[in-house]
C-alpha cells in the first residue's frame, strides 16, 4: 500500500503539516476522553499517527505511542519529535505487545482499508491493544462527498506555489469514493493525486465495532455537537472495549 506515491503531502510531510496545522483534531480527542474515558491523562495510541502533530499535542498530558504504515512521514516525526515512541506498522498487522486507556485512528487512515477482511483485521488490531474500559476514536468517512463539479484553490505553503483542481467520483459497489487531485505548480511541472478511500456506513462500523469487543458510544460530524445531525461526510466514532 502506498500512498505515497498518491499523494503529494505524503511525499513532503514539512507541506503536510502546513496544510492542517489548523487541525483541531487533538483538542477533540481529548474532550472525547474526558467525556467517556477511564482516567484523562492515561496511555495513548494513535495508529496511523502520519506526522504525529496531534498525537505531539496529546502527549502533555498523555503517555502516548504512534504507529504508521509510511517510513518517511515516521522519520519526520521522529525528527519534530524526539521525545515520542514511534513505530513503522501496518494498522492490520501490528503488535506492541501492550494496551491502551484511548486508541485512535484519526485522518481516514482506516478508509485506506478497501476490503472487508481487511477493515476486520484492523479492528482487531483495535482489540488487541485494548483492555476492559479502552476508549476508541475513529475518524473515518461515513458517506460519499456529492460533489460533481470540480473545485478550484491555490495552495502557498512550504515552499510549494500551486493551483489545485479537485474531483470527486463515487463507486457504490465497491464504496469506494475517489478525489482526485491536480497541482499546476508555478515552476510549470504538474502532480497529480488519486485518493481512494473505502466509506464505512454507520452501521458497518458498529457492526464491526461489536464484532470485536466494542460498544459504541458516539458518532458524530461536528466536534462542537456529539449529539447532533450527521451532516458531512467525514464523522467521529466513539466506543469503548466491553468484552464479553
Amino acid at each position: 500500500m502506498n500512498l505515497a506515491a498518491n499523494n503529494i503531502a505524503y511525499r513532503r510531510p514539512d507541506l503536510y503539516d502546513a496544510l492542517t496545522r489548523d487541525s483541531t483534531a487533538a483538542v477533540t480527542c481529548q474532550r472525547l476522553i474526558d467525556q467517556f474515558g477511564t482516567t484523562p491523562t492515561g496511555s495513548v495510541l494513535d495508529l496511523g499517527c502520519g506526522t504525529a502533530r496531534d498525537l505531539a499535542r496529546l502527549a502533555a498530558t498523555h503517555d502516548c505511542v504512534g504507529v504508521d504504515l509510511q517510513p518517511a512521514l515516521v522519520e519526520h516525526a521522529r525528527q519534530r519529535y524526539p521525545a515520542l515512541d514511534l513505530h513503522v506498522g501496518d494498522l492490520r498487522t501490528v503488535r506492541l505487545d501492550n494496551t491502551f486507556d484511548t486508541i485512535t485512528c484519526l485522518g481516514n487512515t482506516l478508509a485506506y482499508l478497501h476490503y472487508n477482511n481487511d477493515i476486520q483485521a484492523a479492528f482487531t488490531t483495535f482489540a488487541t491493544h485494548a483492555h476492559p474500559g479502552t476508549l476508541l476514536i475513529i475518524v473515518t468517512q461515513i458517506s460519499p462527498t456529492c460533489t460533481t463539479t470540480p473545485t478550484a484553490g491555490r495552495i502557498d505553503e512550504a515552499g510549494l506555489h500551486a493551483d489545485v483542481t479537485t474531483e470527486h467520483s463515487w463507486e457504490p459497489r465497491t464504496q469506494i469514493a475517489t478525489v482526485r487531485r491536480t497541482w499546476q505548480l508555478d515552476n510549470g511541472t504538474t502532480e497529480h493525486d488519486l485518493l481512494e478511500r473505502r466509506v464505512l456506513f454507520p452501521r458497518e462500523l458498529e457492526l464491526y465495532a461489536g464484532l470485536t469487543g466494542f460498544t459504541p458510544l458516539a458518532l458524530f460530524t461536528d466536534p462542537h455537537h456529539h449529539t447532533g445531525p450527521l451532516l458531512g461526510s467525514t464523522a467521529h466514532f466513539v466506543a469503548r472495549y466491553n468484552p464479553v
